[in-house]
């Protein structure tokens, strides 16, 4: 017989780190982890928001400043860094990029190749300004 858990469903740290940037994006201003907390729901512990609030610190994803005996925090990258960023993570973890990258490269589809392709071309052109 299988066990169910009841209770609310376990967010996987990915998902987490993207809800805690919306609601940091969604703030008028830098925001504590308790407003973040306020934001995500009652099921969510604090010690997990700053958990998550640091790690993305760490990612170079947030900035935090001192706001009295706590930390407000602000968000230096949107969602499409903080992809980019685990994209060059395992980027970086692996031997032989060329092999990743080609890989990668040649698993895309047309359109995303073209824009790829774009992309490079205007990277390129600004480097040579």
């Amino acid at each position: 017989m299988t066990e169910h858990r009841s209770g609310p469903r376990r967010r996987g740290q990915g998902e987490l780190e993207v809800q805690v940037l919306s609601a940091l994006r969604e703030a008028d201003g830098p925001a504590t982890a308790g407003w973040v907390q306020e934001r995500l729901g009652a099921d969510l512990a604090y010690t997990t928001v700053i958990t998550i609030l640091t790690r993305l610190l760490a990612k170079g994803v947030v900035t935090r400043e001192r706001a009295g005996r706590s930390f407000a925090w602000t968000p230096s990258s949107d969602e499409a860094g903080l992809a980019a960023h685990r994209m060059r993570r395992v980027l970086d973890a692996e031997s032989d990029r060329e092999a990743v990258l080609a890989s990668f490269v040649t698993s895309l589809g047309p359109d995303d190749e073209r824009l790829l392709r774009e992309l490079l071309g205007q990277a390129r052109a600004e480097g040579e300004d």
